[in-house]
Formats: C-alpha cells, structure tokens, sequence
C-alpha cells in the first residue's frame, strides 16, 4: 500500500520500509511520529478514501542537508558576497501504511439494559 503524504510544504509518496528525508520535525532518533495529512493511498490502480489511512514512521536521525552555496556579485562595483546555508532535515522510515483503528464502540443505555 502506498500514500501521498503532505509535510514541510513538500509531498512525498510513501509505503511501509521506505526512507524519505524531509523539514525539520520535533523528536529525537527512536521516537515514533504519525504523519497526518495523507492526501492520496492506494494499492496498485485501487485507491483508497485518504481520510481512512494513517501513515507512521519512525525517526532514524537529526541531520544537515548538503550545502548550498549563495554567491552574489555585481558587475563592475566590486561587491560579492559568499554565504553557505545547510538546512536541518529529520530521516524518517515509515513503519506502516494502513487503515486508521477504529475506536471500540460505547455501550448506549439500551445496549446496557438489554445485556
């Protein structure tokens, strides 16, 4: 089963053992987040009702993307700067892709005086 999955402004299709790196997220490596805007699940041409599907990853590591590099120059005027950036990204590999539990039902008080 696969989901497309909305986090960091980004989207990211996802199935369970895979690893994606995506926008800094709150947790330490080990913690177990759930992802909570699926946009879009399915299993091969079948889709499914997203609203239904919860998709949890666990966190592997905190880490720095690659480098980028910002140069800026003017012609002519003597002006260039330099400045490197690395962005802080979370690794995340998803642990499962399924249909949300449904919460146990709660007794009415016709179910309570029949039983």
């Amino acid at each position: 089963m696969f989901a497309i999955v909305r986090t960091g402004g980004k989207q990211y299709r996802v199935a369970e053992g895979d690893k994606i790196a995506v926008e800094k997220l709150a947790g330490e490596a080990g913690d177990t987040i759930t992802l909570g805007d699926v946009l879009l699940a399915g299993e091969g041409d079948k889709l499914e009702d997203a609203s239904k599907v919860t998709v949890s990853a666990e966190i592997i590591a905190q880490a720095k993307s690659e480098k980028v590099i910002v140069f800026k120059k003017r012609r002519r005027h003597n002006y260039r700067r330099k400045n490197g950036h690395r962005q802080q990204m979370t690794l995340l590999r998803i642990t499962s892709v399924g249909a949300a539990k449904k919460a146990p039902a709660k007794k009415t008080e016709k179910q309570e005086d029949a039983a």
